[in-house]
C-alpha cells in the first residue's frame, strides 16, 4: 500500500467523483428504507425474460421489513463514509 495515498485519504478532502457516487448511493439507500416496493418493481422488469412469473418473486411484508433494516445499515455506513470524505 502506498504511504502517500494512505496519508492523503486520512487527511480528508476526498475526490468530488467519489463524493457524488456516495450521494447517489445515499439516495438509493433512502429509497430502500422509505419505499422498497419501488426497487422491487424495477427488479421485476429486469426478470421478465428469464423468470416464469416475476410477480411471484415479490417479497412478503417481513421481506420488505428486512430490506428496510438492511437499508438503514447501508445508510449509516454510507453516511459515515461521506462524513469521512468531507
Amino acid at each position: 500500500m502506498n504511504r502517500d495515498a494512505v496519508t492523503q485519504a486520512a487527511s480528508g478532502g476526498g475526490s468530488p467523483v467519489f463524493i457524488s457516487i456516495l450521494c447517489a448511493l445515499l439516495v438509493m439507500g433512502l429509497v430502500q428504507v422509505v419505499r422498497p416496493q419501488l426497487l422491487w418493481k424495477m427488479n421485476r422488469n429486469l426478470q421478465r425474460g428469464w423468470v416464469k412469473d416475476p410477480d411471484a418473486t415479490e417479497p412478503t411484508s417481513k421481506g420488505y421489513a428486512m430490506q428496510r433494516v438492511t437499508g438503514l445499515l447501508f445508510l449509516a455506513v454510507a453516511t459515515w463514509m461521506l462524513v469521512q470524505q468531507i
